[in-house]
């Protein structure tokens, strides 16, 4: 019988697009391998290898694609203790290197979220971090956050002196954004902030990896008011954030809600409709000559005093449609200085079912100013050096508004998390619009200068200044919420975030090569009969599992004591997990007869250590009760 492991890696990017190819063109497969001639001819087409085509290229691109694919042996292990609400929160903050943590999300998230926002490194020169062997992956960030000994830490600064300056940002970006992808839903919507650096180049790569179909807008985020002394040319004042769905056919209309300031600076005449549809604003009924001659929509309007009014061309509603909002009162008469009339329409707040009406959002942001977000460094830290340049929470809520309907409970995305504003948005975001948008946040624990005032007030990583600015985020919301009533039921939302950190497996992975010297070999087999690493913690294991299982790192578990052993139940029993350091007969037996029965049933390989016929029977036992049984 063969055993069914449970893979501890990520998920082979690679194999599920085989495996997607082979099934819609099984013919150009030859010997398991594609036959690209084949794939050409089935497409109707007959490529010249050498002729130029349109497309974007770098240094480097093939070693991308290769990176990407690679899959990753680690984990993301728990810390509670550097959490809030852990138990409870369905919030993930990640410290560790963002490729890696996408590969090891790919499984649970795979169409999962709903929007993306990331504000990676603008390659200005100085700033980014980026891996040099990327074959080195999870190896290379062990030993940069120190949870590895060893000479040549191999995360450097990209500098303008080096000749492969905008490839090697290619190079970092490419793999990230192919990754990001899969995980966004069908109708899900990804942001990107960038400046002229790099913003011609994102374009076109994102346009390869999304489609150039699904690209939606650029947004201009005007960012500063103004100055400029020490510009050399023009005062630049803007960045940009390129927005792209996932499928553009699955995008509906993008309405945002109507700030209080539009409101009262739009909506602010009165009339006898007030109570129940609110303040309107009035649109011309006049035509404008755009719009094609129609005999019939030339008719008098009568004013308030009896004066007949007629338009200078034409009306835009016909004579019914105006007669009945007469009636309801939805038509306004103004007069110009020479007293003379003009009709308009009435554009209420709220329509007849008492929705409050919404608005579309504007490809400019020009209210929204990087200052914002430096006194909101003040305000949480109480010094604006802690963290220089963030985005500011409403520039965030902004895109947030566009990209997450406040009807649904929606996954945030961003991995390049920085001080987190993305997280502190959402919290500040849902609490305005009572909705249950969740988030994930993905940063780097680079470290921090010594001389810096981050480090000087303890904060040794990025990572450490956006886990604290989170929780103080939540203090401050919870403080000033303290006391009063609670109309909207607001206190009941989401304010905690598990901590993860990216580390090695909790398991010892056999990396496929074996030594030819047979006393190596027998000491190598003796080592993997317990494959578990020392110092590993159950809760640890848990995790692991459940992430490379395809669950949540958010699933519900519940443990259970079968046969005075520890199971535990996850998501309403869907899977039963034994990290038992062996596992008993009865406690198998009792497995089989649980009510409601288990769909899956993961036990630590070594639990059979002692008894390879249990093993053998739980097996063949799981099989016939229609329980699906791996080891790890």
């Amino acid at each position: 019988m063969t055993e069914d492991r449970l893979p501890l890696t990520s998920q082979d990017v690679l194999a599920d697009k085989l495996a997607a190819l082979r099934e819609l063109f099984p013919e150009v497969f030859a010997e398991g391998k594609v036959d690209f001639e084949r794939l050409k001819q089935v497409l109707g087409e007959s490529v010249d290898e050498g002729r130029e085509r349109y497309g974007l290229s770098w240094a480097g691109k093939s070693e991308a694609i290769r990176n990407l694919q690679a899959q990753s042996v680690g984990t993301l292990n728990p810390v509670p203790e550097e959490s809030v609400n852990f138990e409870t929160t369905e919030n993930i903050f990640i410290e560790g290197d963002n490729l890696e943590a996408l590969k090891l999300l790919q499984k649970s998230y795979y169409n999962q979220i709903k929007m993306i926002y990331i504000d990676p490194p603008y390659n200005t020169g100085k700033e980014f971090i980026y891996p040099d062997n990327f074959r080195e992956g999870l190896e290379d960030y062990l030993r940069y956050s120190g949870q590895k000994n060893g000479e040549g830490i191999k995360l450097t600064t990209n500098t303008e002196t080096d000749g492969r300056f905008h490839s090697k940002w290619l190079n970092m970006m490419y793999p990230r954004l192919f990754l990001a992808r899969n995980l966004l839903k069908d109708d899900g919507m990804i942001f990107v902030s960038i400046d002229d650096n790099e913003q011609a180049n994102l374009k076109q790569v994102m346009d390869q990896i999304f489609g150039s179909e699904n690209f939606l807008d650029c947004i201009v985020w005007k960012k500063r008011y103004g100055g400029g002394a020490k510009e050399k040319h023009l005062v630049t004042l803007h960045e940009y954030v390129l927005l792209y769905a996932k499928n553009v056919a699955e995008i509906n209309p993008i309405f945002i809600a109507n700030s209080q300031e539009a409101i009262d600076k739009y909506y602010k005449f009165k009339d006898e409709n007030y109570e129940k549809r609110g303040g309107y604003r009035t649109h011309p009924l006049e035509a404008t000559k755009s719009m094609g001659d129609r005999p019939n929509l030339v008719f008098s309007i009568i004013a308030p005093d009896g004066t007949e009014v007629f338009p200078k061309r034409q009306w835009l509603w016909g004579k019914a449609r105006v007669e009945a909002a007469l009636k309801k009162k939805e038509i306004a008469f103004l007069k110009d200085r020479e007293g003379n009339w003009s009709v308009h329409t009435k554009q209420y707040l709220r329509d007849d079912q008492g929705a409050v009406r919404q608005s579309k959002a504007f490809s400019i942001i020009d209210d929204v100013f990087t200052q914002h977000g430096t006194n909101e460094v003040i305000e949480i830290f109480g010094n604006a050096q802690i963290f220089s340049f963030p985005k500011p929470t409403s520039f965030a809520s902004r895109l947030l508004s566009i990209g997450t309907e406040e009807s649904e409970e929606h996954i945030v995305l961003d991995f390049f998390a920085g001080s987190s504003t993305t997280a502190h948005a959402v919290l500040k975001l849902n609490r305005e619009d009572n909705v249950k948008r969740k988030f994930i946040m993905v940063q780097l624990p680079e470290t921090c200068d010594e001389n810096s005032e981050a480090f000087k007030a303890g904060y040794k990583t990025i990572a450490d200044i956006s886990k604290e600015r989170i929780r103080r985020a939540i203090n401050k919301i919870n403080e000033e919420e303290n006391g009063k009533l609670d109309l909207n039921g607001s206190a009941k939302q989401d304010r905690g975030f598990k901590v993860f950190k990216l580390t090695e497996s909790n398991f010892k992975i056999w990396d496929g090569t074996a030594p030819k010297d047979t006393e190596e070999l027998e000491l190598l087999l003796r080592e993997f009969a317990d494959n578990i690493r020392p110092g590993t913690t159950k809760l640890g294991m848990l995790y692991e599992i459940l992430l490379k299982a395809g669950f949540s790192l958010t699933a519900k578990v519940e443990t259970l004591d079968i046969a005075g052993q520890e199971i535990y139940a996850i998501e309403d029993r869907e899977l039963f997990l034994c990290l038992e350091y062996e596992i008993l007969e009865e406690t198998v037996r009792q497995i089989l007869t649980y009510q409601p029965k288990p769909k899956q049933f993961i036990s630590l390989d070594s639990s059979f250590r002692s008894n390879d016929q249990l093993k053998t029977n739980t097996q063949l036992q799981m099989r016939d009760h229609d329980i699906k049984f791996r080891t790890v």
